[in-house]
């Protein structure tokens, strides 16, 4: 009687420990963001968005991010992904947002990444990192919130929209958020990859000046010292003509 008593117990105790561990899953293994490096206030930043698929029974084969609407971002350009469809919608904007000298009346609202096929997923126990090139980053705010949707092969849904209160414990299901950092005291705010694929090719401008420069003043120094030496011959050669005829 005993034994089957404490065998009952057991299978209970499993099963309330199974169920919290399903319940509280999401909390351990949710959809977040990151910059690739810095995320200044007033720049631009790389960001990925990473999604793990804590299911054993599904794939993820769709992730959408809806974009801050208090503080829209003019340019949002996603990395192609092989396996995966990417639509990008844009929305219009209450308040244009002027980026390098131009008015912009619309912006990026959504991101959405579909599987490309039912192999092409997030398969279970991986996960996948969404990256995004994002800015210009507001400059009068410390963090931006990302609200995400998770879809399963299942068709099963996961909605990381909750906000962080300050003081509260985290919800089940947090929305991302990005870290914004301060600009640094010479005003850089960061680049984007174009930004700095023309310094590169400016950098590179200038070491080839500076090398046919370089290779100019050489050239104009060997010149010299050939007039030089021809020049010495040619007084030598003189000199020696001048004698014979004396001697002759």
């Amino acid at each position: 009687m005993k034994a089957s008593r404490l065998a009952a117990t057991g299978a209970v105790a499993a099963t309330a420990v199974s169920a919290v561990i399903v319940l509280s899953s999401p909390a351990f293994a949710h959809v977040s963001v990151q910059a690739e490096g810095t995320a200044a206030k007033g720049g631009y930043a790389v960001v990925d968005f990473k999604v793990p698929n804590e299911r054993d029974n599904a794939s993820t084969t769709k992730l959408e991010v809806n974009f801050p609407t208090d503080h829209p971002l003019a340019s949002v350009m996603p990395e192609p992904m092989p396996g995966w469809k990417i639509d990008v919608t844009k929305s219009k904007l209450a308040k244009p947002l002027e980026l390098h000298g131009e008015q912009i009346t619309e912006a990026v609202s959504k991101v959405t990444w579909t599987a490309a096929t039912k192999d092409s997923g997030i398969p279970t126990g991986y996960f996948e990192k969404f990256p995004v090139s994002i800015g210009a980053l507001p400059e009068n705010a410390d963090e931006l919130v990302f609200k995400a949707i998770q879809t399963y092969s299942n068709k099963e849904v996961v909605r990381w929209i909750e906000v962080q209160e300050d003081g509260a414990e985290e919800p089940e299901t947090p929305a991302p958020v990005l870290a914004l950092s301060a600009a640094s005291e010479d005003g850089h705010h960061g680049s984007t990859a174009a930004e700095e694929a023309d310094a590169k090719t400016e950098n590179a401008a200038a070491t080839t000046e500076a090398d046919a420069g370089d290779s100019s003043d050489t050239t104009a120094r060997v010149l010299g010292v050939v007039g030089i030496v021809v020049g010495a011959l040619g007084v030598a050669y003189g000199v020696l003509a001048g004698r014979r005829r004396s001697d002759a």
